[in-house]
């Protein structure tokens, strides 16, 4: 009894052209599946996935912008400056801080340095010491630097943690009390009475004199003092809503001997 013979698969051998054609459809489906929407298709995990991946890159890309700066640069130190300035209403205040302020430029840009920190800040004060500077001008140059790194803190140039830093910086220590040194009455009515002579220039300065001493005036604001602030308020002469520094209004009590010399230098210059 004849039987067939059991089939057995032979592999067939492809050719090479079919070979690259099927790993070029290879390569196409995997780049479909990597890229959709390149080609047109649309899934609902891809969309998400791509969302996803745009949104975290605008946020690196946004903290990149606004990552505050370490080192400040002259433009950055002179922008800073100029919002401390505009801070203050007092012109006195202005010269003040912006000469602090500048030296303490100068020191920054010539010296070897990390980053505008507190430790930055402690050298800046060791170099004042060095100096032998009074523990009262260290202050205001160290409370000018402090000021300086607000203001740069605030226009998102400089960390928060480090101006919080240089905010505790210490001022220099001051041992004792001044006690300062004024004139004695004696004094005053001998620069009063003997030490200008009868004209009218003298009569102008002695009325500036008796402004000072009695009633306590700024050089400043004895200088922009006109007729019309010398008022009478309660049968008193006063010189009245007066602004001083800081922009503080006051009225101040005229003695009546300053009020005499006031009154001789107005008669005798014909001032109405």
């Amino acid at each position: 009894m004849d039987s067939k013979p059991n089939s057995v698969s032979v592999p067939i051998e492809r050719k090479p052209e079919v070979r690259f054609a099927e790993a070029r459809r290879a390569a196409v489906a995997l780049t479909i599946l990597r890229c959709p929407n390149h080609f047109g298709f649309h899934t609902g995990f891809t969309a998400e996935e791509a969302a996803r991946m745009g949104h975290r890159q605008a946020t690196a890309r946004k903290r990149r912008l606004k990552r505050p700066k370490t080192v400040l640069r002259l433009l950055d130190l002179e922008h800073s400056k100029s919002a401390v300035l505009n801070s203050f209403g007092a012109v006195s205040s202005q010269e003040s801080y912006g000469h602090a302020i500048d030296e303490f430029i100068t020191w920054y840009c010539f010296e070897p340095r990390l980053s505008f920190s507190r430790t930055v800040v402690l050298r800046y004060r060791i170099h004042l010491e060095q100096r032998n500077l009074a523990p009262s001008t260290i202050n205001v140059r160290l409370a000018a630097v402090r000021r300086l790194a607000y203001e740069a803190a605030d226009n998102g140039l400089l960390s928060p943690e480090l101006a919080a830093g240089i905010r505790r910086v210490k001022g220099a220590k001051r041992l004792g009390v001044r006690i300062g040194n004024w004139l004695t009455i004696q004094q005053a009515r001998t620069l009063l009475k003997e030490a200008f002579p009868d004209n009218l220039r003298c009569k102008r300065d002695r009325a500036m004199i008796s402004i000072l001493l009695g009633c306590g005036l700024r050089r400043a604001e004895t200088v922009g003092l006109t007729t019309k602030d010398l008022q009478i308020r309660e049968d008193h002469w006063v010189i009245a809503d007066l602004i001083g520094k800081g922009k503080h209004i006051r009225t101040v009590p005229v003695p009546s001997w300053a009020k005499i010399s006031i009154d001789e230098w107005i008669t005798a210059s014909g001032i109405a």
